[in-house]
C-alpha cells in the first residue's frame, strides 16, 4: 500500500528507491532496550530527521507487544521518520524502519560492583530508503493550500506541464537526483554503523572513528567488559 502526502490524502508519493539494498542489523545478547530506543531516536533528531505530519520527533506509527507464558515478549515497532534534504523542496526522505524484538527478558548485571537492569533478547532492525519526487506532485497536482496561494494564470499552467514530466526529470534534475541517492545511501550507512557500534559489533570502516556521544548499553557475552 503506498503511503499518503498528509496535506494531499488522495495521492501517492512518487518513490524512487536508492540503488543499495534494505539495511539489517540483528543483535541477540545483553542490551538495554529503552536505551537504544533512545539513543537511536536521538541520532536521528539530531540528523534533521522529523515526523511528516506533525514536523515533531514522535514518527511512531505503531506500536504492538505480545507477553507469552514466563513474561517473554515480542515486539513490534515502526517508525517513519522524514526530512527535506538541505532545503531542497523539489525531493524528500523517506526512512521506513521495522523493528523486531524476540523474547526479551528482564535480567541484571553486575558492573564496578553495581547491578544494572538490562534486558536479554533479539533485536532485528529493518531498515529502507527511499526518496519522494515533490516536484511532481507540486507540478501537476498541487494541495489546496498550494492552489489558494496562486492566481488563476498559475492554476491554469499546471495541466500544461505533465506531458514534459519526463523530461524535466531527466534533463533538469537527474544530476540532482543521482546526487541525493549517494548522499541519502552515506547517511544511511552512517547510522547503520552507529547501530552496530553502540552493540558492539564488528564493523570493517575505511577511516578513523570518533568515540559516539551515546554510550552503549550492549554487553555482548563473547567481549570482556
Amino acid at each position: 500500500m503506498p503511503f499518503k502526502d498528509p496535506d494531499d490524502k488522495n495521492y501517492p508519493m512518487i518513490r524512487i528507491f536508492p540503488a543499495f539494498q534494505p539495511m539489517r542489523v540483528k543483535y541477540k545478547d545483553v542490551f538495554d532496550l529503552k536505551g537504544f530506543y533512545e539513543a537511536l531516536h536521538e541520532w536521528l533528531l539530531e540528523n534533521g530527521w522529523k515526523d511528516k505530519a506533525t514536523k515533531l520527533d514522535y514518527w511512531e506509527n505503531y506500536y504492538g507487544e505480545r507477553i507469552a507464558q514466563g513474561g517473554m515478549r515480542e515486539i513490534w515497532i515502526q517508525w517513519r521518520p522524514w526530512k527535506i534534504p538541505n532545503d531542497d523542496m523539489m525531493l524528500e526522505y523517506y526512512l521506513d524502519f521495522d523493528w523486531h524484538c524476540i523474547a526479551v527478558t528482564n535480567t541484571e548485571i553486575v558492573r564496578d560492583g553495581k547491578k544494572i537492569k538490562l534486558n536479554k533478547g533479539e533485536v532485528e532492525l529493518k531498515i529502507r530508503a527511499y526518496i519522494e519526487k515533490t516536484y511532481e506532485r507540486k507540478l501537476t497536482k498541487p494541495t489546496k493550500k498550494e492552489l489558494e496561494k496562486m492566481g488563476s494564470l498559475e492554476r491554469l499552467f499546471f495541466p500544461l506541464i505533465r506531458p514534459f514530466l519526463k523530461l524535466f526529470t531527466k534533463r533538469a534534475y537527474k544530476n540532482e537526483i543521482e546526487l541525493r541517492k549517494k548522499e541519502l545511501y552515506q547517511e544511511t550507512y552512517a547510522m547503520q554503523n552507529f547501530i552496530k557500534q553502540w552493540f558492539k559489533m564488528k564493523r570493517y570502516l575505511p577511516y578513523e572513528e570518533s568515540k559516539t556521544f551515546f554510550t552503549s548499553q550492549a554487553f555482548p557475552s563473547h567481549l570482556r567488559e
